[in-house]
C-alpha cells in the first residue's frame, strides 16, 4: 500500500512538472514568439510529454527496464489519449450541453477533463509503458510483482 502511494505521488509530481513546462512553453510561444495556438500547443504538448517520460522513466518507474522507442511511442499515445479525453469533455460541455462561459469551459476541460485524463494516463503509464515483468499474476498483491517494500520511487 505504501508503494502504491509512493508511485502515485511520484507520478503526480512528475505530472505537475510536465504541466508547468507545457503551460510555460505554450505561454511563451503564444506571446513573445507569436506562434499560432495550434502550433504552440503542439510544441508545448510534445515538450511536456518529453519531461513526463523522462521524469517517470528516471524517477517514478526507474525499477522497470524499458528500452527502445516502443515505450516512448506508447507513452506519447497514452498522453495523446489523455489529451483527447480532456478535449472530449470540453466539446461535450461547450457544444453538446451549450455551457459556453469561460468558467464552464475551465471546469469541463481543465477540471473534469484533466481528472479523467489523468486517471487514463496513470493507468496507461503504469500498465502499458512501465510495466514490469510478470505483473500481479503471482498473487503478491502488488501490480509490479513485488511483495511490498520500496518500489523505486524517487519520492520515498
Amino acid at each position: 500500500m505504501v508503494a502504491d502511494r509512493r508511485e502515485l505521488l511520484g507520478f503526480a509530481c512528475v505530472g505537475l512538472l510536465a504541466y508547468a513546462v507545457d503551460l510555460g512553453l505554450f505561454t511563451c510561444l503564444r506571446g513573445p514568439a507569436d506562434l499560432g495556438p495550434l502550433t504552440a500547443k503542439t510544441l508545448s504538448f510534445v515538450a511536456g510529454c518529453a519531461v513526463a517520460y523522462a521524469g517517470n522513466a528516471l524517477g517514478t518507474y526507474r525499477h522497470t527496464r524499458t528500452r527502445g522507442l516502443r515505450p516512448c511511442a506508447v507513452f506519447l499515445a497514452v498522453n495523446a489519449a489523455g489529451a483527447a479525453v480532456q478535449l472530449l469533455c470540453l466539446a461535450v460541455s461547450h457544444y453538446g450541453l451549450g455551457l459556453t462561459s469561460q468558467r464552464a469551459d475551465t471546469v469541463s476541460g481543465a477540471g473534469i477533463g484533466m481528472f479523467l485524463g489523468t486517471i487514463l494516463r496513470f493507468w496507461g503509464t503504469r500498465t502499458l509503458v512501465f510495466r514490469s515483468g510478470s505483473g500481479s499474476a503471482d498473487g503478491t498483491g502488488s501490480w509490479n510483482g513485488t511483495s511490498g517494500g520500496r518500489v523505486g520511487s524517487w519520492t520515498g
